[in-house]
């Protein structure tokens, strides 16, 4: 099992950092001036293959999560709150993801009409998330 929980947390770990930088890139399409078009189609570009690449490493991430909650048989009974809590940010991870996947489709098509302010707050969701998983796992307070 301590191989699978250490192929877990590396898959999250590189799942977060597209999670991180994807966000990033919306900013500076956001930014492009309206006529630099090989810019966009570049940031574009980009947004796309770190898209797939960051949806192809949060499947093995999410199975091994799911092997070791099968693997430990946790979650039943009293002082398993955190897993509880920790499964429900999990699916607000995924959420997010998926957020990230529906503002790429609306800047290939040029309905995007957030700003790169906007942008930038939804780019700290992450991290934010990442923390509270990390604390719930930890320290499991409840």
């Amino acid at each position: 099992m301590l191989w699978v929980k250490a192929f877990h947390i590396v898959f999250i770990a590189s799942w977060f950092a597209g999670l991180f930088y994807l966000p990033r890139i919306y900013v500076n399409l956001a930014m492009t001036e309206p006529g630099s078009i090989a810019e966009r189609e570049r940031l574009l570009l980009m947004a796309r293959k770190l898209l797939r690449f960051t949806t192809l490493l949060a499947l093995p991430a999410i199975g091994l999560g799911l092997w070791l909650w099968l693997g430990y048989g946790i979650g039943m009974g009293p002082g398993n709150g955190w897993l509880h809590a920790k499964l429900a940010l999990v699916l607000v991870i995924v959420g997010y993801h998926h957020a990230c996947a529906r503002l790429l489709k609306r800047f290939i098509d040029g309905s995007s009409r957030r700003s790169h302010v906007w942008l930038r707050w939804f780019n700290e969701v992450p991290v934010l998330l990442l923390v509270v998983v990390v604390v719930l796992v930890v320290v499991k307070p409840f």
